[in-house]
């Protein structure tokens, strides 16, 4: 399972910042990856017969990991890391909960509601690759948040067309009222030049989720912090790219494997953190 997940991790944004891991940890990473896409996947797949059963089934599975009892090959692998890192539970049922957030379609009526759902689905996931990274603590803590926050929220600007074609808008519907849209608008892409300047709002936020990370980073042991300078580097050079569109664009930008390739080097080479 762990070498099945490795080539699914390259496929993905996150495939630069496991380049620059050791094999146990990458391998550890890999797993952990692994679990995040087979949650995202039910969550999203269409062929998924009942979604929420299937969220229930690996929430179960995980209480069997932390019980030395796990049942699938994954699951088993789960087993392994946890004990090896001393992850806690939190790292996956709360990635569930996010998960069964989408499945209900919830909805967020301000950004301190959307980073409920920023937590579950981003912030855990800093914890759990710090975890493997050995970085623990309140600036663990305090890194998972703001680099995960920087990244979803880039997903969401990002996504935001793609969401809205699997009935999903994570705009906050307090800053769709600033700029005159509602959901429906969104789903429909009725309002394209506003739906820009909602957008525009929230890079803004991602930006500032950016520079947090990087103040946070830059008390940190240095040679740990290189996957996570990698994914800074990534993601907020995608930020950088659809921001380049003026935020109206009609399917997801994304990084070429050129464009990955020179953040990777910018990461490595830059002596100041700036995203």
């Amino acid at each position: 399972m762990i070498e099945a997940s490795a080539a699914a991790y390259k496929k993905s944004s996150f495939g630069p910042a496991f380049l620059f891991l050791d094999k146990q940890r990458r391998q550890a990473l890999a797993a952990y990856y692994a679990f995040c896409r087979v949650a995202d996947d039910i969550a999203d797949e269409p062929d998924v017969a009942d979604r929420l059963e299937e969220l229930a089934l690996w929430k179960g599975e995980i209480q069997r990991v932390f019980e030395k009892k796990a049942q699938t090959p994954l699951g088993k692998d789960l087993q392994k890391i946890s004990a090896v890192y001393a992850m806690k539970p939190d790292r996956f049922l709360l990635l569930l909960e996010g998960m069964q957030a989408d499945v209900q379609g919830r909805s967020y009526a301000t950004f301190e509601e959307l980073e409920w759902y920023l937590w579950r689905v981003a912030g855990v996931v800093g914890l759990a690759t710090l975890d493997i990274l050995g970085v623990k603590g309140p600036l663990a803590q305090a890194l998972a948040r703001a680099l995960g926050f920087a990244v979803q929220t880039t997903n969401i600007v990002r996504d935001v067309h793609e969401d809205a074609a699997l009935g999903r808008v994570y705009l906050p519907q307090d800053l769709l009222a600033q700029h005159g849209l509602s959901r429906e608008d969104v789903l429909q892409n009725v309002q394209p030049q506003a739906l820009s300047g909602a957008l525009a709002n929230l890079a803004g936020r991602s930006k500032e989720f950016y520079q947090q990370a990087a103040e946070i980073m830059r008390v940190l042991p240095a040679r740990k912090m290189v996957p996570c300078r990698v994914m800074g580097f990534v993601y907020r050079a995608n930020l950088a790219k659809i921001e380049k569109t003026g935020f109206v664009f009609d399917k997801p930008i994304k990084l070429s494997k050129a464009e990955k390739a020179l953040q990777c080097i910018y990461a490595l080479c830059k002596t100041d953190i700036a995203f």
